[in-house]
């Protein structure tokens, strides 16, 4: 691999360490790493959809109903 082509492989890799770190400050949950997760460690069940997977995400968060607050 030629010297430009490994920088540009670091800088994406910095990149996608970067936004993966800005998700969770914020607190949006990373789809492609669940996916993974579930390839890697639960092979023989199907990952929830994209659409799933952030509704699941915002209920584990947030709860239904009322606030728990007072």
């Amino acid at each position: 691999m030629s010297p430009s082509m490994q920088f540009a492989e670091r800088l994406r890799s910095l990149w996608r360490f970067l936004a993966q770190t800005g998700r969770l400050i914020v607190g949006v949950p990373d789809y492609d790493l669940y996916v993974a997760h579930m390839r890697r460690m639960h092979p023989d069940t199907p990952p929830m959809t994209r659409e799933a997977f952030f509704a699941n995400r915002l209920e584990a968060r947030y709860g239904r109903g009322a606030s728990r607050c007072c």
